[in-house]
């Protein structure tokens, strides 16, 4: 087994203050292979559950992480201190509709308007 520097200790904060973790995470693994991990650990009774990574933000130090850099690229290490658990933050993307029968079918049509004042 590698060093304990080559490791990192993370915990995962959802948008309802709930946790998945704390875990540890070697810091030459991906961001794209952390948010599997994450999706894969999802707590079962949440009602939005992500489906691909492409549904999953991460946000560490208020910074978006970015799919194909390694957890070792993506670290700020303001704030961090060695043994330290980080919290990183999770947000999904909403689910996307069908926009060419969800909408039309949910929504009023939205008619143009315009309105000029003149004094």
């Amino acid at each position: 087994m590698a060093g304990d520097e080559d490791w990192v200790e993370i915990k995962f904060r959802l948008a309802d203050g709930t946790d998945i973790g704390p875990s540890k995470f070697d810091q030459s693994m991906t961001v794209s292979s952390l948010k599997e991990k994450i999706i894969s650990l999802w707590p079962k009774d949440k009602e939005n559950t992500p489906k691909s990574v492409n549904d999953v933000k991460l946000i560490n130090a208020g910074k978006i992480l970015e799919n194909n850099r390694t957890l070792a690229e993506s670290r700020l290490p303001v704030g961090e201190l060695p043994g330290m658990i980080i919290t990183m933050h999770v947000v999904l993307r909403p689910p996307s509709l069908d926009k060419k029968t969800e909408k039309l079918q949910n929504d009023p049509p939205i008619k143009n308007r315009c309105m000029c004042t003149i004094l």
